[in-house]
């Protein structure tokens, strides 16, 4: 049920990505395996003592919405720097259609906060978890659940994708998130009615901006990435336009899509930086 632990390779990776980490890791902790829910798939595993130094930080995986990640390296990464790190599962499409994910991923969030004293965390989301993690600081008051959100090649609006993934010469890739993104939704946009609208409507992350009432935002895409930076691009200005300003928006060089982003020279310490200058 739960991802393997990766080589703790992949630490020293991370650590040679970025200046500000340049210090070898404490040896890092163990996870502890809580439920949020009744579903299997409705868990949490805690990095990390709790601790006053940073802000929790939840961590949601991609996996086009259908398929499970494996973040367990780089949460200890981020819990040997002082974060508790709740690296969180939610319902894929094969469980439940939407928005069954976005409500699993606001129902671990209520759980953080409680374990947190009433706490806001920070959401760190990897392509289809990068899309629930904007989901969850901009739907609604977002501000008052989530301090801030680091999406690492969000798939801010499935509909882009899933008109990407339609174009003469699609990658591989851009077409396989073109089927899951119509999975999620449960129809596809060019057959379905009204409802069907309703819905990819509301999976676009820009129909939910709000501006001051939303979390801040660090949107990172590479310049080659399949999840093009057009996504976070189109997100920015609209919460820009409803008056958010605190979004920071950067695009790498090369095809790196999702986690491997945090390899990228200096993103790592970039990532930190900006965690710890949120209020």
């Amino acid at each position: 049920m739960r991802r393997t632990f990766v080589s703790l390779a992949l630490c020293g990776a991370l650590l040679s990505s970025s200046a500000a980490a340049q210090a070898a890791p404490e040896p890092p902790p163990s996870g502890r395996l809580f439920s949020y829910g009744s579903h299997e798939r409705q868990n949490i595993t805690v990095y990390g003592a709790r601790s006053a130094r940073r802000p929790a930080l939840v961590i949601l995986h991609g996996g086009s919405w259908a398929r499970d990640t494996d973040w367990s390296g780089r949460a200890r990464w981020f819990a040997a720097r002082g974060f508790t790190v709740y690296d969180t599962d939610y319902r894929l499409t094969s469980d439940a259609a939407w928005p069954a994910q976005r409500d699993d991923v606001l129902a671990a969030l209520r759980w953080v906060r409680r374990r947190e004293g009433g706490e806001r965390p920070f959401v760190l989301g990897s392509s289809a978890g990068g899309h629930l993690a904007l989901q969850a600081g901009s739907y609604g008051a977002g501000r008052s659940r989530v301090r801030g959100v680091v999406a690492l090649s969000p798939v801010a609006s499935p509909y882009r994708a899933w008109a990407d993934g339609g174009e003469a010469g699609a990658s591989a890739e851009r077409r396989a998130l073109r089927r899951a993104a119509v999975r999620l939704a449960g129809c596809a946009p060019d057959l379905g009615g009204l409802r069907c609208w309703a819905r990819w409507d509301d999976l676009a992350a820009r129909t939910h901006a709000s501006g001051a009432d939303d979390a801040s935002l660090f949107l990172v895409h590479s310049a080659g990435d399949y999840v093009p930076p057009a996504h976070s691009a189109e997100l920015a200005s609209a919460q820009r336009r409803a008056g958010l300003t605190r979004v920071t928006t950067r695009t790498v060089p090369g095809a790196a899509h999702g986690a491997p982003l945090l390899h990228s020279p200096g993103l790592a310490g970039a990532v930190l930086h900006w965690l710890g200058s949120q209020p």
